[in-house]
């Protein structure tokens, strides 16, 4: 039987922002948690789509066509290719649904990057 997780726990108690955690896999896809406060970085996932469910507070997803509100309970789909840059005015966390082979920041890389490594890493 598989471990019981509750991913508003998990992201409530990490320590590192804009650091997501693998808690989970589905076929191809990773579920993901992360803490999040102000900018990650404008980037893109040529080939990924990207589902943010916000889990507690609000976030909102800059996008070259325009920007979506996202509040507790909501979730949206960066479709692939799209342009992206999340950003959260207040301590936000949020559940990530991936492909296994979406890179962190995609095409760029910041300080705030992580690896596939740093996401598996133990919570």
């Amino acid at each position: 039987m598989s471990n019981v997780v509750s991913p508003r726990q998990v992201a409530a108690g990490l320590t590192e922002l804009w650091s997501p955690r693998v808690v989970g896999e589905v076929d191809d896809a990773y579920i993901k948690v992360a803490k999040v406060e102000g900018s990650l970085a404008w980037h893109s996932h040529e080939n990924e789509d990207e589902l943010f469910f916000i889990l507690k507070g609000r976030l909102r997803i800059e996008m070259e066509s325009g920007t979506v509100e996202l509040n507790e309970g909501e979730m949206f789909i960066v479709p692939k290719g799209v342009r992206h840059n999340p950003v959260a005015e207040q301590e936000c966390h949020l559940m990530l649904i991936e492909r296994k082979s979406t890179l962190h920041t995609g095409d760029v890389a910041t300080e705030k990057t992580r690896s596939l490594a740093e996401q598996l890493r133990p919570v």
